[in-house]
């Protein structure tokens, strides 16, 4: 009977249903529901207490289900990154290396203002220190000291560039308020371009006073020279400096090296820079596979206080690629023999939404200033370049310059001293935006 009953209540129930209040509708869905809880709601209705814990217990619920909602959501729009590391041992092209003579060579253009710089150089030291270094450390033979006669050029030990005394090392003391001691400094005064706003560019080393003070002027000397000049074809070459070179006991052949100069260090060649000579594919692993090379490292006619060691600097990059050797290499002393074991670690960034990254740099606001492929050490010098030759009229001699552009000499800009160091102390404090401007590569 009673099942007769029910079917017939099923009979007489309708596609939808209405209900005559919302506590009607509420208690059907209580009864009906899923939801663990929600028939207590129903059920407790005599025992008010009761009633509220179960209210209470079943919000708390719904809130902790949103709250793990929000962080699902958060983690998925914060884009996070799995790093994922394969090995593989296949072969591969032989990286590029460049070399560099750690004597820095004595460019005969501006031979006589160097031979100046010496002597200030000396009597700096001199005054600092009471120390004759006449003798010792500036050993170079004036009397065959000979400047080429390059006519189309000029002559650049003529020219109306003089050797700045404004620019004198200097030693000062100041008192430490918390010990009460004084301390010696040793620096060089640096003032804009009306005289005021000077400040003292000081090192607490005399030795790293007179290193930055000798490049300071060193700078000035070698932005006399003509950009039109090619200054390697007045250097030394390869085989002053390179004896033997041969790869997988194969020698290396005349096109396997490129020949370039550096502000400081000189000469340096680059071997298999472009990457693309199936000749320096490697195949085997081992010390008679690689570059093996035999290297002179002479000081001759040395510039002491632009290099204060001997030997050679070298890196180890990527194709097609500037290299930064004050940042990224490293010195071989002479007399030794150095193996160097290298492997390839290969990194690629995801970019977009998971952060910023270049593919080629085609998407970077700063112009390179250099003819090979993005990096950031590039983009970073070629971005502060941009901002010396905007501020302080001029470019500064370690770094290329752009179109229309002079180095900077206190001949002519008396004051881009004060400019330059102030633009690059900002630079390394993160003040100026060329790290906002320069993203690191995709790979």
């Amino acid at each position: 009977m009673e099942q007769e009953a029910a079917r017939e209540e099923e009979k007489k129930e309708g596609l939808i249903e209405f209900y005559d209040s919302f506590k009607d509708m509420f208690e059907f869905f209580c009864k009906n529901t899923t939801i663990h809880g929600t028939i207590r709601l129903v059920c407790s209705d005599s025992n008010r207490m009761k009633t509220a814990f179960w209210t209470l217990l079943l919000l708390a619920s719904f809130g902790m289900l949103y709250w793990q909602f929000a962080l699902m959501f958060s983690q998925y729009w914060a884009y996070p990154i799995v790093l994922t590391m394969s090995m593989h041992s296949e072969p591969k092209m032989f990286p590029a290396i460049t070399i560099c003579n750690l004597d820095p060579y004595r460019f005969e253009l501006v031979s006589e203002h160097l031979v100046q710089l010496d002597h200030m150089a000396e009597e700096s030291i001199a005054f600092l220190y009471g120390i004759n270094t006449s003798a010792s450390l500036f050993h170079v033979n004036e009397k065959n000291m000979h400047i080429k006669d390059l006519t189309s050029i000029g002559n650049l030990s003529r020219s109306s560039f003089k050797l700045s005394q404004n620019f004198s090392l200097l030693r000062m003391s100041d008192h430490n308020n918390r010990s009460g001691k004084k301390h010696s400094s040793v620096g060089f005064r640096l003032c804009n371009a009306t005289g005021g706003n000077c400040f003292y560019k000081t090192y607490s080393s005399g030795m790293d006073a007179i290193l930055e003070w000798y490049r300071f002027h060193y700078m000035n000397i070698m932005s006399q020279l003509p950009v039109i000049i090619n200054i390697s074809d007045h250097e030394e070459q390869i085989e002053d400096m390179v004896y033997s070179c041969q790869y997988d006991g194969e020698p290396c052949r005349p096109s396997d090296y490129v020949h370039f100069h550096h502000p400081v260090f000189g000469s340096c060649y680059t071997f298999n820079s472009k990457g693309t000579d199936s000749f320096w594919t490697a195949t085997k692993p081992g010390i008679p596979y690689g570059l093996s090379l035999i290297l002179r490292a002479e000081q001759k006619d040395h510039i002491p206080l632009l290099s204060t060691v001997a030997g050679v600097k070298v890196m180890i990059h990527n194709h097609n690629q500037t290299p930064f050797l004050e940042h990224e290499g490293f010195d071989i002393r002479p007399g030794i023999a150095t193996t160097i074991g290298i492997q390839q670690d290969e990194v690629n960034r995801l970019g977009g939404n998971y952060g910023k990254c270049t593919t080629n740099g085609n998407d970077v606001n700063v112009k390179l200033l250099y003819n090979n492929s993005y990096t950031l050490q590039a983009c970073l010098h070629s971005c502060f370049q941009h901002i010396m030759v905007r501020k302080c009229g001029c470019g500064y001699y370690y770094y290329p310059l752009p179109p229309g552009a002079e180095y900077c000499d206190y001949n002519k800009q008396p004051a881009w001293g004060h400019c330059f160091y102030q633009l690059y102390n900002r630079l390394r404090n993160h003040h100026l935006n060329c790290f906002d401007q320069c993203p690191k590569p995709c790979r």
